[in-house]
């Protein structure tokens, strides 16, 4: 089977395995915001993700010297984030609504990061040469990080670790799950950036690498304000 075939039927099971995560996690009996789940949210959150993946991934195919169109699962992010605290401010919503989206979001770039391995040279997230062990070759017949593998990894292992906060009920995981995996997928992607041939912005530093170190900023943020928001939430529900 082609790359871009495996590459589609991964990200078809990314967004299965996400929609089964919601699902799962709604089974449980946790209380997450219900704003999250309204029309305008979702319509929101896909605008913003898709004006996201296209503009970040296209500027860095750009960047790095080459022509075209391209997607990215962290511009995704990114725009979706901006798009949904911008709709916040607009409607008056002062609850944070991200929660449910922590589990969903960990293994639907766990499971889509294999399809872009599978894609090889054609989807342009494979890692610079290495004489490791674990190096692969992805048609060309150089031996390149598979960094996809390690993003992949990195996901599944917060999934995990999220599962079982979950499951002991640890209300700040629960509570602050999303900030949590941005905070972890900004850091694990930061590192990833340095292992790929992307055109560099400032100094040693790619696109991505800025990216992922604001949303890493944002996420810390976030989480360092998470018992103020809490309080004043308490407050305006008493």
């Amino acid at each position: 089977m082609g790359g871009a075939f495996l590459h589609t039927l991964f990200d078809i099971a990314a967004w299965l395995a996400a929609a089964a995560a919601v699902y799962w996690l709604a089974r449980q009996g946790l209380q997450f915001p219900a704003q999250s789940f309204e029309l305008p949210y979702i319509a929101a959150l896909v605008f913003g993700a898709g004006i996201g993946a296209y503009l970040f991934g296209s500027a860095n195919l750009w960047l790095s010297g080459q022509s075209g169109i391209a997607r990215s699962v962290e511009g995704a992010l990114a725009g979706g984030t901006v798009a949904i605290e911008l709709y916040k401010w607009s409607a008056g919503i002062a609850v944070r609504t991200g929660a449910r989206f922590a589990l969903p979001l960990a293994l639907g770039i766990a499971i889509g990061r294999l399809g872009c391995y599978f894609a090889g040279l054609d989807d342009f997230t494979y890692g610079t040469p290495t004489a490791l062990p674990f190096s692969h070759d992805f048609g060309d017949g150089v031996l390149r990080h598979p960094v996809q593998l390690y993003e992949s990894a990195a996901m599944a292992a917060f999934a995990l670790v999220y599962l079982r906060a979950v499951l002991n009920r640890n209300a700040f995981t629960i509570t602050n799950g999303f900030y949590l995996v941005l905070a972890y997928y900004g850091a694990q992607r930061f590192l990833w950036e340095f292992l790929k041939p992307y055109g560099t912005l400032i100094g040693p530093f790619t696109l991505f690498h800025l990216l992922s170190l604001s949303i890493l900023l944002y996420a810390a943020f976030m989480l360092a304000t998470a018992a103020k928001a809490r309080s004043l939430h308490e407050r305006a529900v008493a």
